[in-house]
């Protein structure tokens, strides 16, 4: 969407990090913004940095279902038709992915994954219905591109929100409706408390106190939320499909490529499946060109 003013905008995990910082951006680009977060301290002090603007708060926890059909009734009956949500909720769990328990697969997975699709099913039917069009960015991370040896079941979240959000782009553009993934690096964002809201139900594995205070240090030269939160406003008006904010992973990113291609087999493709698949990427071709169309 290129004309922001007076548009309408849901954020999760709105009142800290990435999502305040989206939070100003936007409010400061003529919008109507209702933020959304698990945690009321930090919705407090959002709203005191947010006064004087048109914002609106909701105390909501993702991974709840019929709580998210009850935000978006809550936000259109204050500000009206929605046409831009961001799902950018997570959290983070720094353990073996090998020693994780179902407790911290449901927790991370519920939050990161589920709160994404709670997301999209909540307000994608009421977009569609004003048929004015709209956008949709998902937060993933760095991580949905880069694997490492920790917070497995983060990365394992991430990606499976970076799919999601490439196949939901397609499934959206007939209906104008632009989708967007956030791919932020390290921001300046109290993320390592995750902890201190685990859910009583679903305690599991544990994060060495040690690590989380050096987590707390190593947050302070993260990139401002508002930096990013300005990169998503350009993304949205250019409707890119990838938002990224941090420069310093492209000659990460080619490693990785450049690793996928170089495992390819080097050998011919059965004739028959190749003219199979040839069909396949021209139906795909012509979706995301229709998809890198969409503008309201």
């Amino acid at each position: 969407m290129k004309d922001l003013r007076g548009k309408v905008a849901f954020i999760t995990g709105g009142g800290s990090g990435v999502g305040l910082g989206i939070a100003k951006v936007f409010s400061a680009a003529g919008m109507k913004v209702v933020i959304a977060d698990v945690r009321q301290d930090h919705l407090d002090t959002a709203m005191r940095e947010l006064a004087g603007r048109e914002v609106h708060a909701i105390k909501l926890d993702v991974t709840d279902r019929p709580a998210m059909e009850r935000a978006a009734a809550e936000t259109e009956r204050v500000f009206g038709k929605v046409h831009i949500v961001c799902n950018n909720a997570g959290i983070n769990l720094f353990n073996d992915i090998g020693d994780a328990k179902y407790a911290d697969w449901d927790w991370v997975l519920g939050v990161n994954l589920g709160g994404v699709i709670n997301g999209v099913q909540a307000f994608v039917p009421r977009i569609k219905a004003h048929g004015e069009g709209g956008h949709i960015v998902n937060t993933a991370s760095m991580a949905s591109f880069l694997a490492g040896p920790g917070a497995g079941i983060y990365t394992c979240s991430k990606f499976a929100v970076r799919g999601l959000t490439e196949a939901l782009r397609y499934s959206l553009a007939p209906h104008r409706i632009g989708v967007s993934v956030l791919c932020p690096g390290l921001v300046k964002s109290s993320i390592y408390e995750s902890e201190t809201i685990r859910p009583q139900n679903l305690q599991g594995t544990a994060t060495d106190p040690e690590f989380l205070a050096r987590l707390a240090e190593v947050h302070e030269i993260g990139m401002s939320g508002e930096e990013v939160g300005a990169k998503v406003l350009k993304g949205i008006q250019r409707n890119d499909l990838y938002i990224f904010s941090h420069p310093e992973f492209k000659d990460e990113l080619r490693e990785v490529f450049d690793r996928v291609l170089a495992a390819m087999p080097d050998e011919a493709a059965d004739p028959r499946r190749a003219q199979f698949e040839q069909g396949r990427r021209q139906r795909y071709r012509e979706a995301a060109e229709l998809a890198d169309q969409t503008h309201p």
